[in-house]
C-alpha cells in the first residue's frame, strides 16, 4: 500500500520563489501540493502557463484553485506522450520532491532529453548532513517522521555534495545552490562533535560545519 504523502499546506517556499525565471512562458511543478507556490509565482508572472503535476489526485484538485492546469499523475510513470505534451517549458519545479522518488535521476536524464538549453530545474531538497540526523544517527535514534528531515515517504537522501553530483549525473550544471538554514536552539552543542568527526576521519572540520547547517538546499540547474 502506498503511503500517503507529507501532509499538504498552504505556505510556500520564499527561498525557491526567488530563484524562479520571472519570464517564463510555461513552468511544470512537480509535487504541487496545494498549488500554494503558484499561487505567488502567477502573482509576479500571470501570464505564465503553470502546470502543477501531484500523485495525490486530492492535492492536485485543491491546486486547480491557482494552476492553469493539473495532473494527478506519478511523473516516474507518465506515458510518453503525456510527458512529450508538457514541453516546451521553461522551468520544471521540484520542491521537497526528488527526495519521494524511486529514480530522480531517470526523472531529470528524461526532462534534459527534451528540455532546451535555456530551460532549468529549480529544486528545495533536504539535507541528509544535518546536524540533527547526524546526532539521531550517533544515539541510533533514526526514527521516521510524519513530517521533516526524516519524513517517512522519503526514499532518497542528498548531501550537499550528492545534490551537485545528481545534477551533473544527469547533464546539468548548477549554477545556484542556497542553503536554507533557521534559528536551532540545540545546533550549538553538536557543532564541535561535527567538527571533531571531521578531523578523526581526515576532512575538512570547517566544511563538515557548514555543511551541517542547512536543513535544505534551494537549487537551480542549466543544461550543459
Amino acid at each position: 500500500m502506498m503511503l500517503k504523502q507529507t501532509k499538504a499546506h498552504d505556505k510556500h517556499n520564499a527561498d525557491l520563489l526567488a530563484i524562479l525565471p520571472l519570464n517564463a512562458e510555461r513552468i511544470i511543478e512537480v509535487g504541487c501540493s496545494t498549488g500554494a507556490l503558484a499561487r505567488e509565482y502567477k502573482k509576479l508572472n500571470p501570464k505564465c502557463n503553470y502546470i502543477g503535476i501531484d500523485i495525490d489526485p486530492d492535492y492536485a484538485k485543491l491546486a486547480e484553485r491557482y494552476c492553469d492546469s493539473t495532473l494527478a499523475i506519478d511523473i516516474e510513470r507518465i506515458p510518453e506522450d503525456i510527458f512529450i505534451s508538457l514541453f516546451p517549458s521553461d522551468c520544471w519545479i521540484f520542491g521537497d520532491t526528488l527526495e519521494h522518488f524511486h529514480d530522480p535521476w531517470s526523472v531529470l536524464t528524461r526532462i534534459r532529453k527534451m528540455i532546451s538549453q535555456s530551460g532549468c530545474i529549480s529544486a528545495c531538497i533536504p539535507n541528509a548532513q544535518h546536524w540533527s540526523v547526524q546526532a539521531r544517527l550517533n544515539s541510533g535514534n533514526f526514527v521516521y517522521e510524519e513530517v521533516g528531515l526524516l519524513d517517512k515517504t522519503h526514499l532518497r537522501w542528498f548531501t550537499r555534495t550528492t545534490m551537485l553530483n545528481l545534477f551533473n549525473d544527469c547533464g546539468f550544471r548548477v549554477e545556484v545552490i542556497i542553503p536554507r538554514i533557521f534559528y536551532e536552539p540545540g545546533r550549538d552543542k553538536v557543532m564541535s562533535a561535527v567538527r571533531a568527526m571531521a578531523i578523526s576521519i581526515g576532512s575538512d572540520p570547517e566544511r563538515a560545519a557548514i555543511d551541517a547547517m542547512p536543513i535544505q538546499y534551494v537549487i537551480r540547474a542549466a543544461p550543459i
